[in-house]
């Protein structure tokens, strides 16, 4: 028989198992919240890794498909005029300022080797406030 004593010191035993509970949760799904934040992040900064990637081997093929000119160019600088290789490196640019954020290319001929870098600013990963420019360089044969 239960006396009336040990229910009484049992009072609020409950709800104290509940609080503790309630807490746990909460810090597990702060960790959680937490982890997703970071992985957006770094899946935003993959994409930009990868855009820059194809848009460097991009120019590499519409280089290979006119051998007789030379695309170089410098780091910001505005191609202009016509003809093939001005109309692929006006669209090039175009295209990286429009899918990098602060998007910049830079193509180095030398010889039958081309270097194309391709920058872009990544402070969002980096959690910085000021720029951080990230850079994909490819180098190959034209």
């Amino acid at each position: 028989m239960i006396s009336f004593s040990s229910i009484k010191k049992n009072n609020g035993f409950s709800l104290l198992e509940v609080l503790i509970s309630v807490f746990i949760l909460a810090v597990g799904l702060l960790g959680l919240a937490s982890l997703q934040m970071n992985s957006l992040k770094n899946n935003h900064s993959a994409q930009y890794r990868t855009s820059a990637t194809v848009l460097a081997y991009d120019l590499i093929d519409r280089m290979r498909l006119n051998r007789v000119e030379s695309y170089a160019l410098a780091q910001s600088a505005t191609p202009s005029g016509t003809g093939l290789k001005n109309t692929d490196l006006v669209a090039w640019v175009n295209q990286i300022a429009s899918d990098l954020p602060s998007g910049d290319g830079e193509v180095i001929v030398s010889g039958d080797v081309v270097t194309v870098s391709v920058f872009w600013d990544d402070a969002r990963a980096e959690n910085s406030s000021s720029s951080v420019i990230k850079s994909i360089t490819v180098s190959s044969e034209r």
